[in-house]
């Protein structure tokens, strides 16, 4: 085994340990002992992937596609199935931010969590998050691949459903399930569509011989990407597969962090930048994937401005710039999207947590309309949520300025169509820094509410009676529900330090892909796409030029807008709502899209159900099959027993009457 294949098995290998750890060792385990088992076993994994990474740099360009077997999976009817890992550029940039990202999520969590009376549950469940989407982005064929993804999906229903006796927590864990297993579906699908021409489920010998077995835009070809792209839009919360996300903030703060920053919903992201071969040979499913992309982040940024639910709003500024992420990689400009991916993970990962210190201020609230005024009292979580805004409304030199406008100067660069995409791109720039700032201006600005007062005064607000704040309803703290303390970044070294450390990338990240300066991604990346006819393309010096002062611009006006409604004219949203109540209806409803979902899918199922129960089930299979049998047998016993009289003439007339009858059988046939 090399140094290559030995690294990156512990990457994998120290999160599925950690869990086991934890979970069995739950009742030795005191205090934080659980946090910190659980944290060291994901920095170990980090500490191995930056190994992978060194080791894989040390082989030629060439051989940096590198399988690591560790035995035959299945070998029967034509199925040859191993499990294997594939470790190249695109699988170890992956494991580098899901292994970094979720180590702080984890060094976060320490005291985030720790007066909750299920806290060893909780880390158990975290290491297997990360377990999971490391197998998913390791995998080295289809069925190691669809493992990872199930696992994934599992794994965020545990999570989003961590406090199992709050009802909107089990609701939304149970509807996350529901989609994602849609997209499960979509996958395995569009694997046997691919595998039924290709003869093969390794992701190597399936490129390698893409070609031969499909022509350009094949039916068959085309058909399974699609089945792919429901796959990835269910993961990734595309439109219109995206209605659980914003329900999976009734999980942890932590856990809002670990799914949209660096593990669940990026693995669409990358299922589309592994398959690149499959869609470059199906582009009609590639445009598919790159007009969904751009509607979601359309759609997604009209809601955000809309929601008053602090994570919320960040959940669908996910949505959004994952929407910039699937419209990148479909359209051929994988290294900008896979940019756009860490960046993201940094500053998405930084603003859940800030936004987790001010929702423990407020002693779980997480309404905007209740919160105001906590700059001055909570001055490190404020310059982090300001760093993490600016990142994510494209402001240089933050990193998001340079991974967002590299995906809309290489669309662009396609010229045709694409411009569509590039001028909706700069649309949903804006929307994303009127929303991100709105977000921070009411949060942070104006009149102090009191549970800010009361901080001032070096005191964070303890409710005398515990409510969900999504329903109001009275809810103890006992086990499946909240703990009673609540810690804020000011007061916790441990949630300093993962913030930090996150603001610190968010600043720094950028410097990475600088346009005619660096192209540190560009080359890391390139050995995964050597075959690619997009992946060497790079814009005109003039659209560059254009391109950073316009997101700068759009950027700013965004920024501006969001200051002159909410900041200098107080109540100046609330007339713009009252002049345009149908369209604030539509939004805070959001786009009726769960509605739309009840009525074409839901209802109809509950129809089908109940009529199949009520009809085929209880007459034919009950009545028919089951009564029907059972009819038989008894009628057939009661002869018998009739029979059975017991008088030894009846017995001697009914075997001279069957001898006879057989006599008279044979007499016939003769």
């Amino acid at each position: 085994m090399t140094s290559v294949e030995l690294f990156a098995w512990l990457t994998l290998g120290f999160p599925l340990a950690g869990m086991l750890a934890v979970a069995l060792g739950a009742r030795k385990l005191p205090g934080r002992s659980p946090a910190y088992v659980a944290t060291g076993a994901m920095a170990l994994s980090f500490a191995s992937a930056v190994a992978t990474l060194i080791s894989l740099q040390g082989l030629g360009e060439e051989h940096r596609q590198v399988r690591a077997v560790a035995w035959d999976y299945a070998k029967t009817a034509g199925v040859d199935a191993q499990l294997s890992l594939l470790v190249d550029p695109l699988s170890v940039f992956m494991i580098l931010v899901v292994a970094g990202v979720s180590t702080l999520i984890h060094v976060y969590s320490i005291a985030y969590l720790d007066s909750d009376r299920g806290y060893t549950r909780f880390f158990a469940y975290l290491n297997f998050f990360v377990f999971s989407m490391l197998l998913l982005v390791l995998a080295g064929n289809f069925v190691m691949l669809i493992v990872g993804w199930a696992f994934v999906g599992a794994a965020s229903y545990m999570l989003i459903s961590f406090w199992y006796r709050r009802t909107t927590a089990t609701n939304a864990g149970i509807k996350a399930f529901i989609i994602n297993v849609v997209g499960d579906v979509g996958l395995v699908l569009g694997t046997y569509f691919i595998f039924r021409h290709t003869g093969s489920l390794d992701f190597l010998a399936t490129f390698e011989g893409i070609k031969e077995d499909f022509a350009s835009n094949d039916p068959d070809l085309v058909a399974g990407c699609i089945l792919l792209l429901v796959g990835a839009f269910a993961k990734s919360a595309q439109v219109p597969l995206h209605t659980w996300l914003p329900d999976a903030m009734e999980g942890p703060t932590p856990v809002s962090a670990l799914i949209h920053a660096a593990t669940m919903v990026t693995a669409g992201v990358y299922l589309i930048a592994r398959m690149h071969p499959l869609f470059e040979l199906a582009p009609t499913a590639a445009d598919v994937g790159a007009v969904i992309g751009c509607l979601t982040l359309l759609i997604a940024g009209t809601i955000a401005i809309a929601a008053t639910d602090l994570k919320r709003v960040i959940a669908y500024s996910t949505m959004s710039q994952i929407g910039y992420m699937i419209m990148a990689v479909s359209a051929g400009a994988y290294a900008a999207g896979l940019f756009h991916l860490m960046t993201h993970a940094f500053f998405k990962a930084l603003l859940f947590m800030a936004a987790g210190s001010i929702i423990a201020a407020m002693a779980g609230q997480q309404s905007l309309d209740k919160m105001g005024g906590f700059k001055k009292a909570m001055p490190f979580t404020y310059g982090c949520m300001v760093i993490g805004g600016l990142a994510l409304a494209g402001i240089p030199p933050f990193s998001g300025f340079f991974s967002k406008d590299e995906i809309l100067l290489l669309i662009g660069d396609r010229g045709g169509w694409y411009w569509g995409l590039y001028v909706a791109g700069y649309a949903g720039a804006f929307l994303t820094g009127v929303y991100t700032f709105r977000m921070i201006f009411r949060a942070f600005w104006g009149a102090p509410v009191p549970e800010a007062l009361e901080l001032e005064e070096g005191h964070i607000h303890h409710p005398e009676v515990h409510a969900n704040p999504a329903t109001g309803e009275v809810e103890d703290t006992d086990v499946g529900f909240p703990g009673p303390e609540h810690h804020i970044a000011e007061r916790e070294t441990s949630m300093k330090v993962a913030m930090g450390t996150l603001a610190f990338l968010t600043i720094v990240g950028g410097l990475l892909q600088i346009p005619k300066v660096t192209h540190v991604i560009d080359r890391f990346l390139e050995p995964s796409f050597h075959e690619s006819a997009l992946f060497e393309r790079e814009p005109s010096g003039g659209l560059i030029g254009f391109g950073l002062i316009i997101g700068t611009v759009v950027g700013l006006a965004g920024i501006g807008l969001a200051y002159v409604i909410w900041v200098k004219n107080p109540g100046m949203s609330e007339r713009i709502r009252e002049r345009s109540r149908g369209l604030h209806t539509f939004l805070v409803n959001t786009w009726y899209f769960d509605e739309l979902i009840d009525f074409t899918v839901v209802r109809p199922a509950q129809w089908l159900g109940s009529f199949a129960q009520q009809t085929f089930e209880r007459v034919f299979v009950n009545g028919l099959l089951v009564g029907g049998a059972t009819g038989i047998v008894r009628a057939g016993s009661s002869a018998v027993r009739a029979a059975q009289t017991g008088f030894l003439r009846y017995y001697a007339a009914l075997l001279v009457a069957g001898m006879a009858g057989v006599i008279f059988y044979f007499l016939l046939a003769s």
